[in-house]
This record gives C-alpha cells, structure tokens and sequence, in this order.
C-alpha cells in the first residue's frame, strides 16, 4: 500500500488541493484510493461529498475519529494533515507515511516557516532513519516568482527534492467547486498544469520516494 502525505506546519498552503488531486489522479489511474482527511475543517472531505457517482472513485476516511481504521485492500492512502502539528503528534502522523509532499507559498514569510518546519520535521526518528521520504513543492506560484532560490539552496543542503512548482490558476478553483482534480478536467483546459505537475508525479513513481528497505 502506497502512504503519501501533505504535511506543513502553516496553513493555507495548499495542502488539501494537493491532497485531492492526488488522490483524484491515482483514481483515474484505476487505483483503488483513500483520502484521509485528519483536518477538524473536512476539506477534502467536503470536496468528496461533492464528487459525482459517475467519476473515479475516492473513498473518504474521517482522520478525526478515535479508532482511525484503514482498509487493507487499498492501493494509495492520501493524508491530509492540519497545521500546526507538533511533537508527539508529528512523530506519530509521520509513522502513517512512507513520503511526505510538503507544499509552500512563494513568500518570505511562509518560506521561513517551511524552512522551520522542515528542519523540525528532519529530527523526527522515521524521517532521520530514512523510513519516510519528504519533498517540497512550490505552490500557487505567478510567473516570474523568485523568491523560492533561497529555500532551494537550503534544500539542497539537506539534499531535499524540490520536485515541482505549481501555478496560481482559476482551474484548482473549477475543479475543487466541481469535486474533481485537476486530471478531470477538459484536458485543452489544463494541459500546462498537468505539465507542471509532471516532475512529482515521475518523484512519486521513482525509487527516491520510497524509504529503504
């Protein structure tokens, strides 16, 4: 069972768009999916209950409940996690995953907040051990947004992926009012954002993602 998750400690980074779209990707792909949504919002939950029966099939698991079952007959297990996790609890979410997405807006403000985060995030024993994989996205980027080298030169410091940079478009709009992923949607729509999404879809399929053995 493939375990991704979307983790950042600040909020309103993208992190329940991401998730669904993965979850609405790997669905299309004929993949038996579950979104699990620990947010106390229901964001990607919300965004489910809007799916049509006629799309690609997501199952939808509250995160916030006491006993968390997941089914065993999955193929991806998508993570949504709130901000402002910490401690006790980061450790125990990041023992759920075998790859951590973490998404950042292009400013100052969030990039220092990320690089935090990600220092935090890397003293976390399955993290140090190397049994989760973590990468970083840049999201919700206008064209010609520079500000990200510096969080990239601090990435690769740590040799951290900084695997794709997403767009600031209407079209994640469309699709999440619709309860569909980007991958859903007129392909002459959203081609270049499939495009840009190309670079962590191959991360997610490559080897680098994974944890050891």
């Amino acid at each position: 069972m493939r375990s991704i998750m979307l983790l950042n400690a600040k909020g309103g980074c993208g992190k329940s768009t991401l998730a669904s779209n993965l979850a609405s990707y790997y669905a299309a792909e004929g993949k038996k999916v579950a979104l699990v949504d620990f947010d106390p919002q229901k964001s990607s939950l919300e965004w489910l209950a809007v799916r049509s029966a006629d799309d690609w099939e997501i199952l939808g698991i509250d995160g916030t409940v006491k006993e968390l079952k997941i089914p065993r007959n999955l193929d991806v297990v998508i993570y949504d996690v709130p901000a402002g996790i910490s401690g006790k609890d980061l450790t125990a979410m990041v023992k759920r995953a075998q790859t951590i997405i973490i998404p950042v807006l292009p400013s100052p403000i969030d990039i220092r907040a990320a690089s935090h985060f990600i220092r935090d995030l890397l003293l976390v024993g399955k993290v140090s051990r190397k049994q989760t994989k973590i990468a970083v996205v840049a999201n919700r980027v206008r064209e010609n947004t520079l500000v990200f080298h510096k969080l990239e030169k601090f990435l690769k410091s740590l040799k951290i992926p900084f695997v794709a940079t997403l767009r600031d478009t209407q079209n994640y709009i469309r699709a999440e009012e619709r309860g569909l992923g980007i991958f859903e949607l007129a392909p002459s729509l959203v081609a270049h954002d499939v495009e840009q999404w190309e670079p962590l879809l191959k991360w997610l399929r490559s080897k680098r993602s994974m944890p050891q053995a």
